[in-house]
């Protein structure tokens, strides 16, 4: 089978690597790619209005698309209205992350636990709310915002600031012509990803993304500067979840026209009065897939097949018990400006077999592997328990470099407090 997956960033690298190891996949090729994808896979540069012919020409027969743009800008229904097999929800299934505001909403029609909230397009309408409130809150723009668009204020004239950059200075772009004012809930962040062909939901091991830029988890918001999986709940969690939030979701998604294929990504968070749900998102996340997709024993192709032909309730998903965690190497100065264009040496320095590194920021001038973005690359590790593969991670970091590299050094430490002694 020819496979194609669609992206740049180091979740497609992950992707196209657990791909390339189906005795299945005969052709692989990565739209745009990078340079960790040009080892493994043909890189095809084109854009993506050039895609459906480059298809056809190409001999594609499964499409995989990786990032939430795309999808909500409806790649997955224009490749379907071709017949062409595709990994992803349509447009209108995807609106469950591509509008804060639709979420909400929808999750409040289907009785599914989330956070209190208000949806606002007017400044002064915005002010006035979180003037009145009693309750910490978070800012949202609605649109998609590369994971960015999430403002925590200590302070009501940080709220204002926020609502004034989001809804005035356009930050976020049209991103934040609504804003989605919540509830700031207390707790413990899980993400808790599934495949889904529409009816059936499979989850996935739950994982812990870590946002902000700094350690001790301060600084601003980011894409994701590590993660690890699994992450250690309660008993029965996943049924639970599944029963109570993914079901209901892809049940009142197909209930209202919104056929869901692909993976959904529930951003909760536990509290005292149970979980609650933070976001959606349509697609496997970034940091989350570098640490889930190690894991998984099964086929992904299989399983990618199976969701689109409406067949998950009959494959068996496979994972492997241990530990997976990661550490995101990032340019200086991000999340905000940064260089790109850098030398990145110590890639070919890979002594161990339980760790991986996946290329997201990056690019290959004369065969150097130069930075490309700014999160650059993601260090996995794997191993029996979770502080053998933050060793296995830390140390493959250590040959690698480039100018203005930054990193956290606290992945993971909060699940490893009551074993510290052994990191």
């Amino acid at each position: 089978m020819n496979v194609l997956i669609i992206g740049s960033g180091a979740r497609e690298h992950a992707l196209a690597w657990k791909l390339k190891q189906s005795a299945r996949v005969e052709k692989l090729c990565v739209a745009p790619g990078n340079a960790g994808t040009a080892r493994i896979a043909t890189n095809i540069e084109s854009p993506i209005s050039s895609l459906q012919s480059l298809i056809s020409s190409l001999q594609i027969n499964f499409v995989v698309i990786g990032p939430e743009a795309p999808l909500a800008d409806g790649l997955a229904d224009a490749l379907r209205a071709q017949n062409i097999r595709v990994f992803g929800p349509n447009q209108n299934a995807a609106e469950i992350e591509s509008s804060k505001a639709f979420a909400k909403a929808f999750m409040r029609r289907h009785n599914i636990p989330t956070a209190r909230y208000e949806t606002f397009s007017n400044f002064d309408d915005a002010v006035r709310h979180v003037e009145s409130v009693q309750y910490p809150i978070v800012i949202k723009a609605s649109g998609l915002a590369a994971g960015k668009g999430v403002i925590l204020p200590e302070t009501l004239d940080d709220a204002r600031d926020a609502l004034r950059q989001i809804m005035l200075e356009h930050e976020f772009g049209a991103a934040g012509d609504a804003v989605v004012i919540e509830e700031r809930l207390q707790g413990e962040e899980v993400s808790l990803l599934a495949f889904s062909d529409g009816f059936t939901v499979k989850a996935m091991p739950p994982a812990q993304d870590h946002k902000r830029l700094l350690e001790n988890d301060l600084g601003p918001n980011t894409g994701g500067m590590g993660a690890y999986a699994p992450v250690n709940l309660p008993e029965n969690f996943l049924d639970e979840i599944t029963r109570d939030i993914l079901q209901p979701t892809i049940d009142g998604l197909r209930a209202e026209g919104r056929m869901f294929v692909g993976v959904l990504y529930a951003g909760l968070m536990l509290t005292q009065d149970g979980a609650r749900v933070l976001e959606f998102n349509c697609r496997f996340g970034d940091p989350e897939a570098e640490v889930i997709l190690p894991l998984l024993e099964s086929d992904l192709l299989e399983v990618m097949e199976a969701c689109v032909d409406g067949k998950l309730a009959q494959c068996d998903v496979k994972w492997a018990r241990g530990a997976a965690a990661c550490v995101v190497l990032a340019s200086g100065g991000y999340p905000g400006k940064y260089a790109t264009g850098i030398p990145i040496h110590g890639l070919d320095a890979m002594p161990n077999r339980n760790a991986m590194i996946f290329h997201a920021g990056t690019k290959l001038q004369d065969a150097q592997v130069m930075t490309n973005g700014g999160r650059v690359l993601c260090v996995t590790g794997v191993g029996k328990n979770l502080g053998d593969a933050l060793d296995t991670a830390y140390a493959a970091i250590r040959p690698l470099g480039f100018e203005g590299m930054q990193y956290r050094k606290d992945i993971g430490q909060k699940a490893m407090i009551p074993q510290v002694s052994s990191l």
